[in-house]
């Protein structure tokens, strides 16, 4: 409450200030499970099954590399464009024109793919929890969304549902793994010395949690709170570091959960149309009560991942035109992005488990083009951030990694393809 001695006007600006404070901190909230959530979605979580079934224990490596290679990204991202003030298409015209409208379509396309797999993951989870048609399930879970985003505080009705969803995520997750009785000692150690190293995997994994618009998810939704500059870099950087914490627990936790299924003998189905491999895993330590639990933690990865996909990708809008800054302009646009992405699903016969692992693999070829572009920036264009002081390590590490990700993309294009059966 305001003091007695304060003027009417004095009280007001304190009023204003003190719900200013509370929607910044809501929208950094938002911005870490943005972020999180969007990493840990029904792709990741198909990808994981699919690739612990076929690489046991020596997957624990490619989960560590993604970690590392989210730090290195993630840190990056979220300080230029939080330093910048600038969302990342327009950050990247300032630095090299014309590159941020080629980020922007990259991400725009890659954004549709994978919010048609998030679609289909939500279908695969109504499916699982409660028995109906995957096509319903998938029109119910872009319904629910369109909904979320037609209500009048979208934003901060988005920052809720997002939490309320990576909490139960990971709860759920964490008692699964737990029931499976993984062989914890032997992950570790393949965690650093795997017996088996694919390029390909890794690069299919890392685009499903990180690659495409997971990039920039965040980051953007960061700058929404209004806490932008450079000075601001210690704050931003401790929100990246909480999100990829939460990203990075659960993704180890949902490999042993998955892990403990494989070690004990039993074999997850990777070769029909229909398969469900995460399904599979979470009712051979459940039964049926495993398969809802599965159900349940899909649906919320599904319908979190339609939130964020649709969300950031229409944020690039704003590249092409100022009105897709935000409000309305940009509230219709996710929506029109979220319709037209439940149109495809609906229409197409793909089997969702494919489109899910094809969408990873996809984003992941999408991600070192960004990178180079902000690379460029952190190197040469610094200026553009409001300040000429930058940590030296991340800028190595982020070009290491920049060069890490250009490699695995070239090596992995005939596999991630073959891998689908259509060929390179």
């Amino acid at each position: 409450m305001g003091s007695p001695f304060m003027s009417e006007q004095t009280q007001t600006d304190a009023q204003l200030a003190a719900v200013k404070k509370r929607v910044g901190r809501s929208g950094v909230i938002g911005a870490i499970f943005l972020m999180a959530t969007s990493a840990i979605g029904p792709g990741f979580i198909t990808q994981t099954a699919t690739f612990t079934a076929q690489l046991g224990a020596a997957f624990a490596f490619a989960i560590l590399v993604s970690v590392l290679i989210d730090i290195a990204v993630q840190l990056n991202i979220w300080r230029m464009i939080t330093s910048s003030g600038k969302r990342a298409g327009e950050l990247a015209n300032s630095a090299i024109p014309f590159s941020g409208h080629i980020i922007a379509v990259l991400i725009v396309i890659g954004g549709l793919a994978f919010n048609i797999g998030n679609i289909a993951g939500g279908g695969l989870g109504l499916n699982a929890l409660l028995g109906i048609d995957p096509k319903i399930g998938g029109l119910v879970t872009g319904a629910l969304a369109i909904i979320i985003f037609l209500i009048k505080k979208a934003g901060r009705v988005m920052d809720i549902v997002l939490v309320v969803l990576g909490i139960a995520m990971i709860g759920m997750t964490v008692a699964v793994a737990i029931m499976s009785q993984p062989p914890i000692g032997e992950a570790l150690r393949q965690t650093f010395a795997p017996d088996e190293l694919n390029f390909a995997t890794i690069t299919t994994i890392v685009g499903g949690t990180v690659g495409g618009y997971i990039t920039y998810s965040g980051a953007h939704r960061y700058l929404d709170s209004g806490h932008v500059g450079p000075e601001q870099a210690g704050p931003v950087m401790r929100a990246a570091a909480n999100g990829i914490i939460i990203t990075g627990i659960m993704r180890y936790v949902l490999f042993l959960a998955i892990l403990g299924v494989v070690a004990s003998g039993v074999t997850l189905d990777l070769t029909t149309q229909a398969a469900n491999p995460a399904g599979q895993a979470f009712g051979a330590v459940l039964g049926d009560a495993g398969l809802r639990i599965f159900g349940a933690i899909f649906w919320a990865a599904a319908l979190s991942s339609v939130i964020g996909a649709a969300y950031t990708s229409a944020t690039f809008l704003s590249t092409f035109h100022k009105r897709f800054l935000g409000g309305w302009s940009l509230q219709w646009a996710t929506v029109i992005f979220i319709v037209v992405s439940l149109i495809i699903y609906l229409l197409i016969g793909t089997a969702p488990a494919a489109i899910l692992v094809f969408v990873g693999g996809f984003n992941g070829l999408i991600l070192p083009i960004g990178l180079t572009v902000f690379m460029y920036i952190g190197w040469f264009r610094r200026d553009l951030l409001g300040t000429r002081k930058y940590p030296m390590w991340l800028l190595i590490a982020g070009t290491l990694v920049t060069l890490l990700t250009w490699y695995m993309g070239i090596v992995s294009v005939g596999p991630i393809f073959a891998f689908l059966g259509i060929g390179a």
